[in-house]
């Protein structure tokens, strides 16, 4: 189907002032209240960063508690096609929760580490979907994210640490299980959590591991226990000649991530979770090499052949550095380049749209690409990149924060594309209280696709605001 860039669809490269205005206007009075409640109270006494209990005077036991609230406003240029309950939309502007949680850990004695997450996530106001001819409950998101339980082998010691249960240790790469609070950008490069909501659960798998780190060696590896993917709600796939998810049959999936640290080591405490940006306080230089396998994993059934498996291998490598420049003024910079080796199977490719606004594609456009969703996973390559730098400490006066901008990349071939596929994004973060309470400002700009026989052809790009304000203690 055309699309022209001419007439009406040349203004939708172009954001709606009258939103943006609004948008910046709240962004503005949300700075003006957040700097005059930032300023610190000498007369106190000192904060107190954390909710931990000490179970024991040293306090090398502890149990400790966080919470973490993420919230969006956004104006995003529908990708052609795409409905909202039911109503064609050029655009849309939305409220939402990215992401809500809980955590609860500690070290209960010298070898036993509890973990547990509790939340939900991409709460807009389609609770993740709409179906036009049936209703839904929009109050059953929350579940378990984590519920793992660690056998530390040496005391005091993160050689070697065992556990099982329901956990987002992961292989591929280091954004294949991100510390979400921490975070240098608005939003996570989503295409590492690989199999996110197909065969596991928001990442989360029910897996054995062993990890830990033995001199400049951070390691962990696991055997994980796929759900099928009849149990993700959603509607089954379609049997053909491009790969899906099998649903016949039931194996192991194996994983592996593996870091090599030049300078400061990483936190090793909660299972998997790695720090997005250290702001500063660390001397961070990684490289790394991940990777996923599962035999049988996907199944395709070529026009004149047999039903054939293929078995998922997924590899990557990077580098992350993460490092003060002037320890003095509080400088310092954030980069990750990583190159990823995706193969699912003859043609995979899935669209997927971060909290996706629009609830449903018009007859004759491609499925599944209405509101704000790309091509995020696919067989192929890809390199992603970001890089942010941190201006000096309280750039704003005495306890008023600073600023961190930033800009990422993810460029993909995938094989169903005809095309090289890029998606960018440019922000930039206000820290009040580094990533306690932070609001980012994010633009992305992305392609939108029409069929082209088996494939799909860009028809474009549209464009999508947000303005985040996360909460976490």
């Amino acid at each position: 189907m055309s699309v022209s860039f001419r007439s009406k669809n040349s203004i939708y490269m172009m954001f709606s002032l009258k939103t943006v205005w609004v948008i910046a206007l709240v962004m503005l009075s949300q700075l003006t209240i957040a700097q005059q409640y930032a300023k610190p109270d000498t007369t106190k006494s000192p904060e107190i960063n954390e909710l931990k209990y000490n179970l024991n005077a040293s306090g090398s036991r502890f149990f400790k508690v966080t919470f973490l609230n993420q919230s969006w406003l956004r104006f995003n240029q529908s990708n052609p096609g795409t409905t909202v309950v039911s109503e064609p939309k050029d655009n849309t502007f939305d409220i939402g929760l990215r992401r809500t949680r809980i955590q609860l850990f500690g070290q209960v004695s010298d070898h036993v580490f509890l973990y547990l997450q509790f939340g939900l996530n991409n709460f807009n106001y389609l609770n993740g979907g709409f179906n036009p001819t049936a209703t839904s409950n929009r109050k059953i998101q929350p579940f378990f994210h984590d519920a793992v339980g660690e056998y530390i082998v040496w005391k005091n010691k993160d050689y070697l640490k065992i556990g099982y249960g329901l956990t987002i240790v992961n292989g591929l790469s280091r954004f294949s299980a991100p510390g979400v609070s921490n975070i240098m950008s608005m939003d996570v490069p989503v295409f590492a959590q690989a199999t996110v909501d197909q065969t596991d659960e928001f990442s989360r798998k029910l897996s054995l591991y062993a990890r830990g780190q033995i001199g400049h060696l951070d390691y962990r590896i696991a055997m994980s226990d796929p759900f099928p993917i009849q149990t993700n709600g959603s509607a089954l796939p379609i049997y053909g000649p491009n790969a899906i998810f099998a649903l016949k049959g039931h194996t192991k999936q194996y994983q592996g991530l593996f870091m090599w640290q030049f300078f400061d080591k990483e936190s090793h405490q909660t299972p998997g979770y790695n720090t997005g940006t250290y702001l500063g306080s660390k001397k961070i230089f990684n490289l790394e090499a991940g990777f996923i396998t599962q035999k049988n994993a996907t199944v395709s059934v070529p026009a004149a052949g047999d039903t054939a498996y293929h078995t998922m291998n997924l590899w990557s490598i990077a580098s992350f550095l993460d490092m003060p420049l002037d320890r003095e003024k509080g400088t310092a910079v954030n980069a990750y380049l990583g190159y990823f080796r995706t193969d699912y199977g003859p043609n995979y490719l899935r669209f997927n749209g971060i909290m996706n606004p629009g609830s449903g594609i018009v007859a004759g456009y491609p499925a599944n690409t209405q509101g704000n969703a790309f091509p995020m996973f696919g067989t192929g390559s890809l390199v992603y990149g970001q890089v942010g730098y941190l201006l000096k400490r309280d750039l704003f006066g005495p306890g008023n924060g600073t600023l961190m901008p930033y800009v990422q990349a993810q460029i993909a071939n995938y094989e169903r594309l005809t095309k090289t596929l890029g998606v960018y994004n440019i922000g930039i973060n206000y820290l009040i209280k580094g990533h306690n309470g932070k609001f980012t400002l994010d633009y992305q700009n992305r392609p939108f696709y029409q069929i082209s026989g088996n494939q799909y052809a860009p028809g474009g790009r549209r464009g999508q605001l947000t303005l985040q304000y996360q909460i976490f203690i």
